[in-house]
């Protein structure tokens, strides 16, 4: 029996969002059904907003210092979810995980030196590094059987003396692969070996679907924890995006020392009152509207794919292993990447991401964001399937 309602369709527009308020000036057209950036259309889990209520109507909001019990509930969170024990000198709030690869690229890196994706990847891995003058260098990810393996033989071909810093989308987005740990251990081997930071951005880590099971980079081998940095956060998990609640994991006392004196020479590493407030009551209190959440997604990522299946078999699922966030291989549809983007926007009215914007890697490929209610998936995709039969 569900405790959650997550077929309900609730009316964002007006209300700020990213997701619906800017698709005039993104995408050209407010008579959009908006599939795009990666934020839920289901309620928040209750318990959160009970204690971000709770906390708001001591109506005093002064300097706020994080708790013992927001630590303790990271700390449990990860051991019970990931198996993985960490120390809580190794956790420091940032304001969010593009953010944290920002500080990082700058205090790890001079302008001269390069910055290892592999494409296709999410857009900041890319756009960041750039903004802040250093050198990409792309490590294609290969598709193979339907999902996408890293060219470890490639990327050490690649690599030279300028390479500081490897960014590690783990799971992957927008693919949604889950990495295993033995891929994870042959990674940290080689960016050890060769001197290379990996920066390890696990935020989809705990929308997990199926028997996979994601790893934490820092967990699989000594070398990996003393050469990496870790992102997580609830934000994705929970659906409170809009609560800046990310955070830092470092076992390694000299790039933990480096990394947080940078954080702090600017107040970087210091959070808001909700963002601990939020972060404590998701990683205690929501097991079970996560449970449900993922439950659902699998649902309507099932639904998405026989209806594609059925409906449009020129267009394929990518069944992601992780997180709501489905990549749709449109290549058989045989388009330009701009007249595929104009079938999804003008024809079939549909706010999706163009996936060039993840690399060249990513022409002829769609992501589609399934966190939503599935009534609006199928009508989604009956506009989807009637703009082709125009």
């Amino acid at each position: 029996m569900s405790k959650y309602n997550f077929d309900t369709i609730i009316d964002r527009k007006g209300t700020n969002a990213l997701k619906t308020d800017v698709l005039k000036e993104r995408y050209g057209s407010e008579d959009l059904i908006p599939l795009w950036v990666a934020d839920m259309d289901f309620l928040s889990p209750p318990a959160i907003s009970e204690a971000i209520i709770e906390r708001a109507q001591h109506c005093l909001f002064g300097y706020t210092c994080p708790a013992q019990s927001y630590y303790d509930s990271i700390l449990n969170w990860i051991k019970k979810s990931h198996q993985w024990e960490i120390k809580q000198e190794w956790i420091s709030f940032i304001p969010g995980i593009v953010k944290g690869i920002a500080f990082v690229v700058d205090c790890f890196s001079d302008k001269s030196d390069k910055v290892i994706i592999q494409p296709p990847v999410y857009h900041p891995f890319r756009i960041i590094p750039t903004l802040h003058h250093r050198t990409i260098v792309n490590n294609p990810l290969v598709l193979s059987a339907g999902q996408y393996e890293m060219n470890l033989e490639n990327l050490n071909s690649v690599i030279d003396d300028s390479c500081k810093i490897l960014i590690l989308c783990n799971p992957h987005n927008p693919g949604g692969r889950v990495w295993n740990k033995q891929e994870l251990i042959d990674l940290a081997e080689l960016c050890y070996d060769r001197n290379i930071l990996v920066i390890s951005d696990e935020i989809h880590s705990d929308l997990i679907h199926q028997d996979n099971k994601h790893t934490p980079f820092a967990s699989v081998s000594e070398k990996a924890a003393q050469n990496s940095i870790t992102f997580m956060a609830p934000s994705k998990t929970f659906n409170i995006a809009g609560i800046v609640s990310s955070f830092a994991i470092v076992p390694n006392d000299e790039i933990r020392s480096q990394f947080y004196n940078y954080l702090k020479s600017s107040e970087l590493d210091e959070g808001h009152i909700f963002a601990y407030t939020a972060t404590e009551a998701a990683y205690t209190k929501c097991d079970d509207w996560l449970n449900e959440a993922i439950e659902y997604i699998w649902q309507n990522i099932q639904f998405v794919n026989d209806y594609l299946k059925k409906n449009i078999p020129q267009i394929k699922v990518m069944i992601p292993q992780a997180s709501y966030l489905v990549w749709l291989d449109c290549r058989e549809l045989n388009l330009p990447q701009n007249k595929l983007v104009s079938l999804f926007v003008k024809d079939a009215k549909l706010a999706l991401n163009d996936g060039a914007m993840f690399g060249k890697e990513g022409n002829g490929f769609m992501r589609m964001n399934v966190g939503s209610p599935r009534s609006v998936l199928a009508q989604a995709l009956d506009n989807l399937k009637d703009a082709l039969l125009k």
